[in-house]
């Protein structure tokens, strides 16, 4: 009887652990498939700007792989944190502070991104990057509130 009881918790405790394992394996995955995702939109984004540019064949290349930097450091930021109603005053403030310094880093980004973008693009280009950019993300963001 004894014996029985230790077997069954034995195998209750495999089951937890296997089944932790599993779901932290899945979550890991998610992560490294939203980073492919990730990576493939950045890619896409860099190209079709490249090419609304027009481009040569050596240009784009640095261009995609700039941009394609420049967003991995953007992401590295993180999202900023969602609006609650029911925040306290002080939660509010830190809230707002916390919106400006990451736009600050952003801008901060920003620039540090236009000075490389500077060394093969002239700053008509530099400007239309911005612009389709900015078309882009309210593209993705009508998507998103399509889903």
């Amino acid at each position: 009887m004894k014996t029985a009881i230790r077997l069954i918790l034995i195998l209750l405790m495999v089951t937890i652990s296997a089944t932790s394992i599993e779901a932290r394996g899945r979550r890991q995955g998610n992560d490294t498939n939203r980073q492919q995702r990730r990576e493939q939109l950045a890619q896409s984004q860099a190209n079709y700007i490249a090419q609304e540019l027009k481009l040569d064949e050596a240009n784009t290349a640095k261009f995609v792989t700039t941009y394609c930097a420049y967003l991995r450091e953007v992401w590295q930021l993180g999202r900023g944190k969602p609006h609650r109603d029911n925040m306290t005053e002080a939660e509010a403030q830190q809230a707002i502070s916390e919106r400006f310094d990451r736009n600050q880093r952003i801008l901060d980004l920003r620039r540090k991104y236009q000075a490389e973008y500077s060394t093969f693009l002239t700053p008509q280009q530099i400007l239309r990057v911005y612009e389709l950019e900015d078309q882009l993300m309210q593209q993705l963001r009508q998507q998103r509130h399509k889903r």
